[in-house]
């Protein structure tokens, strides 16, 4: 099979399945992971997918980034319920990091309830919300701000980062999906979250499950990288399985 033949036989799988790894690609045609790299590459140029960390995924089954303020108005009330159950893994005195989110927000709102607390935050809107919690300590990264979600990013923000060490991570995704992981639109963000989880002994992500099949083109890690998982209950079924099989410890808020 020439490179012509292959690259259509990869669009068409593409196509079919919404997402295809590098490592499975060298095993079906007995090519040099160089040589798929080369195609995928190829077929990225064209717009018929958008590489990903170990792979590919299909140009329309990338999602969207929607802005902050449209983020606020979605699923509200499950946020909340799941911003109370994130503050239930927390004990008096924990070092946090929280991650900039919209579902972060909302732990941060539950956060007033402590008095003993150490909270570094690259969300600016996170940070807002922690303005009237005189009993702990706030940090903030530093770094260049992103308007678009409230967030601090780049080399600052993880240089601050690396100079502690935490007891918890809660991490916020826009995407999760069997084959692209824990996933985000920002590839800056994306770098920052695995320094978050690096220096923290539990790694806490906390998402709804409108986040469940969806894949965004920046992978943050894989499902064996976190702790917890706490969503609501209409995970789907198949990714509760592999959170098991993963380790995970799956909560769920009712």
């Amino acid at each position: 099979m020439n490179s012509i033949e292959r690259r259509h036989n990869i669009t068409q799988l593409i196509i079919k399945h919404g997402n295809i790894t590098t490592s499975n690609l060298v095993q079906k045609y007995g090519c040099s992971t160089v040589t798929i790299r080369s195609d995928l590459n190829f077929l990225h140029k064209k717009n018929i997918l958008v590489r990903t960390r170990g792979g590919a995924i299909a140009l329309n089954k990338i999602t969207k980034e929607p802005s902050i303020n449209e983020k606020l108005q979605k699923n509200i009330s499950i946020k909340k319920e799941l911003a109370k159950v994130v503050c239930d893994q927390i004990n008096e005195g924990d070092a946090i990091i929280l991650d900039s989110g919209t579902t972060t927000e909302e732990v941060a709102r539950c956060l007033v309830k402590f008095r003993r607390l150490v909270v570094m935050t690259n969300g600016l809107n996170i940070a807002h919300n922690l303005l009237h919690s005189d009993d702990f300590e706030v940090i903030l990264t530093g770094g260049m701000l992103r308007k678009k979600s409230m967030s601090f990013y780049g080399r600052q923000a993880e240089e601050s980062i690396r100079r502690y060490y935490f007891d918890k991570v809660i991490l916020s995704a826009d995407g999760i999906g069997f084959e692209s992981g824990i996933t985000t639109h920002f590839e800056y963000e994306a770098i920052l979250n695995r320094v978050m989880c690096d220096v923290a002994k539990e790694v806490i992500l906390v998402a709804d499950s409108s986040k469940f099949n969806k894949n965004c083109i920046n992978n943050i890690c894989e499902f064996n990288a976190i702790n917890k998982l706490i969503t609501d209950e209409k995970i789907p079924d198949a990714f509760a399985q592999k959170m098991e099989s993963e380790g995970v410890k799956l909560i769920i808020a009712q």
